[in-house]
């Protein structure tokens, strides 16, 4: 009966207990010992392992950046209109010589230099010195809640804080022309007036993004070593020789990031003021952003709006290398002291 069973039971049960749960368990782990080996393989081998980890990031960035980018590229030099039956033909360089010695393509694009260079300064000016006031209030009482108020406009959306402020300054209904009137008497159309609009509007940007310049200042004085801090203060410097022998060394690379950042993004800004003026009244407000917009979107001309979006890349690119090489041109004058 036994010589039966034996025959009918496989080679592996005729083993001990434990041996059979030993042999099993390998048979089972074989799959996850292969699966865990490749893995660690991936992980020991770090440009293998990079790439994974970078995929997301690359795949997101070619999908929404590169891909439009050169796709607007191509657009540029051809003649395409959306209203228009006829497909889309090859144009060359005549959208360049249609848009370029444009009188309305100047006029943006003085209005949205005119807009960074005021922008950017004040709110390098006024970052600056709250900035320096914060740091040097690191014991006041409600430090945190006061920043953390002086951060929000920064982190509101530029839509919602064009319609807030397009209510406040209403002249009929607006707090602000409310108070206006108590103090002079009067009530002033700030976004109606060609005189006003352009200064009303480069205020509000001030308001939100002068917390930008307050945290960049903030983090390029965290970068300032104590030791030389504490090394000018027993040498009795002043606070300009500390400026400028400690603070401005150590946190100009950050500082002029802020303002390269802040830079680039006043000059392409559009969301802001269109909700506020929609570029008016006349062309008073019509900044770069907005001009590209209304040849797109309202004259459906594809190919110029493709062009005036180039020209407004190649700028930023500019602002760019400018800002690189003045980095290292002090870089170099530093190393050579």
């Amino acid at each position: 009966m036994f010589g039966l069973a034996e025959d009918f039971i496989p080679p592996v049960c005729l083993n001990r207990r434990g041996r059979f749960a030993m042999v099993h368990d390998e048979w089972l782990n074989k799959p996850i010992a292969r699966r865990d080996s490749v893995w660690k393989r991936i992980q020991n081998n770090p440009k293998i392992f990079v790439w994974i980890l970078l995929a997301p990031v690359l795949l997101f960035f070619i999908v929404f950046n590169v891909v439009p980018t050169l796709w607007m590229i191509g657009l540029s030099f051809y003649k395409y209109t959306l209203t228009s039956s006829s497909p889309p033909s090859f144009f060359g360089f005549r959208n360049f010589t249609m848009i370029l010695p444009a009188n309305a393509t100047w006029s943006a694009l003085s209005k949205s230099f005119l807009f960074v260079i005021c922008g950017v300064s004040i709110q390098t000016v006024l970052g600056l010195l709250l900035g320096f006031l914060f740091w040097h209030s690191a014991k006041m009482p409600g430090r945190r809640l006061a920043l953390t108020m002086l951060f929000s406009p920064m982190i509101m959306a530029p839509v919602a804080v064009g319609n807030y402020f397009k209510l406040m300054l209403n002249p009929i209904f607006g707090v602000i022309n409310y108070i206006a009137k108590l103090i002079t008497g009067t009530t002033y159309d700030f976004l109606g007036s060609p005189s006003l609009a352009f200064p009303t509007v480069l205020m509000v940007d001030v308001w939100m993004w002068t917390p930008f310049m307050i945290l960049m200042t903030l983090a390029a004085l965290a970068s300032v070593p104590k030791a030389e801090m504490e090394a000018a203060s027993v040498d009795r410097l002043t606070f300009w020789q500390k400026f400028k022998y400690v603070l401005l060394p150590n946190g100009k690379f950050i500082m002029m990031l802020g303002i390269l950042l802040r830079t680039i993004d006043s000059f392409k800004t559009m969301d802001l003021v269109f909700t506020m003026t929609t570029g008016g009244p006349g062309n008073a407000t019509e900044f770069i952003g907005i001009a590209i917009y209304r040849r797109a979107f309202e004259a459906f001309t594809m190919g110029l709006a493709s062009t005036l979006a180039l020209v407004t890349l190649l700028i930023a690119i500019a602002f760019t290398a400018v800002y690189l090489y003045v980095l290292k041109t002090k870089e170099r004058q530093a190393m050579l002291k």
